[in-house]
């Protein structure tokens, strides 16, 4: 069983920077592909970023590419987001997402662990 816990939200201003971290406990594998998701009210969940399972790989969205980071320490134990030049409308809850690769792809085809989610609300 693995659980994922997200933390570091929060109300700030346009302009501002924000990280987002989550800590991943239970069996977790070298083969995991970690990422971050968010959901705006009254939208769909959308993909941020993902990070594959040897952390040489990174991919963003076309929305924060440039502005946001995802990176890892001891062993994809913890998880991070960081987010620069923030917009309103990078405000939603920001989820931590997980999956066993198994070593056969890079990232996940579909994220099976997820959190709880973290709330970011950008003020204009």
């Amino acid at each position: 069983q693995v659980q994922l816990e997200e933390s570091g939200g929060g109300l700030v201003q346009a302009g501002d920077s924000l990280t987002l971290s989550c800590a991943i406990s239970g069996h977790i594998f070298n083969s995991y592909a970690v990422a971050w998701f968010r959901q705006a009210p009254g939208e769909r969940r959308e993909f941020v970023a993902e990070l594959n399972w040897s952390g040489s790989g990174r991919r963003y969205a076309d929305s924060v590419k440039g502005r946001f980071t995802i990176s890892e320490e001891n062993a994809k134990k913890n998880v991070y987001l960081q987010m620069n030049s923030l917009k309103p409308e990078d405000t939603a809850v920001y989820y931590c997402a997980a999956c066993n690769t198994y070593y056969s792809r890079e990232y996940c085809d579909e994220y099976v662990y997820w959190g709880q989610g973290t709330q970011v609300t950008v003020s204009s």
